[in-house]
């Protein structure tokens, strides 16, 4: 057999496509990150047809293309919540903007293999988005986000995600140290709000796309 981890993690995806369904999202699989990004350009925004969007932190989105793609959009109004450039305060506007959009893009820190979609957040505008506000959601995820219960996904998030996530984003926490989540009372703490999404409520709001590749934290 050729490429058997990639037909290890097909058959893996095609069972976490069935249960996300099942919990009334919208799935897709895709091969590539690149294949993601053509699936939200070439079906799902035109489908959708939104007059604004926006997104949250996720390395998975960015890892697409898809950022780049629509950051200078002339033909919705574009919210660039990853502009650094503003001050603090603009880019809070921004953020609390951003949950009014059309589409809010994302990812998400962790999947169940039974559909439940889990994340861990400093701010909240990220999981506030997926969980109301916005008509529409996109969230890619990678295959290394697939966790086989809600234990997991949490310890997952806890040791692996939110501590490689201080050290990129170059925060003064004490798993930045460790490795290991020290449950700290750090002013860096970036993880703050915890939200676990079961089902997605009104059906299809929420576009998951699956994509076979490792990509993120």
């Amino acid at each position: 057999m050729k490429n058997p981890i990639n037909v290890y993690w097909s058959k893996r995806l095609e069972q976490v496509k069935k249960n996300l369904e099942s919990n009334n999202f919208e799935v897709y699989i895709a091969d590539t990150s690149e294949d993601a990004k053509n699936i939200a350009l070439d079906k799902i925004i035109p489908e959708l047809s939104p007059k604004s969007v926006s997104w949250g932190g996720s390395m998975t989105y960015v890892s697409t293309g898809l950022f780049h793609a629509l950051k200078d959009s002339q033909d919705m109004e574009v919210l660039n919540t990853f502009d650094k450039s503003l001050p603090i305060d603009a880019q809070m506007e921004l953020r609390r903007r951003s949950l009014l959009v059309d589409l809010f893009i994302t990812g998400t820190n962790a999947v169940t293999e039974s559909g439940q979609l889990v994340n861990l957040d400093m701010i909240g505008n990220r999981i506030g988005a997926i969980t109301f506000g916005p008509k529409n959601v996109i969230i890619f995820m990678g295959r290394n986000k697939i966790s086989c219960d809600l234990d997991d996904a949490m310890y997952r998030i806890k040791n692996y995600a939110a501590p490689v996530n201080t050290m990129n984003l170059d925060k003064k926490t004490p798993c930045r140290e460790t490795g290991f989540c020290q449950d700290c009372k750090s002013p860096d703490r970036i993880c703050n709000t915890w939200t676990i999404t079961e089902k997605c409520f009104p059906p299809k709001r929420v576009k998951v796309i699956l994509i076979n590749e490792d990509l993120g934290f």
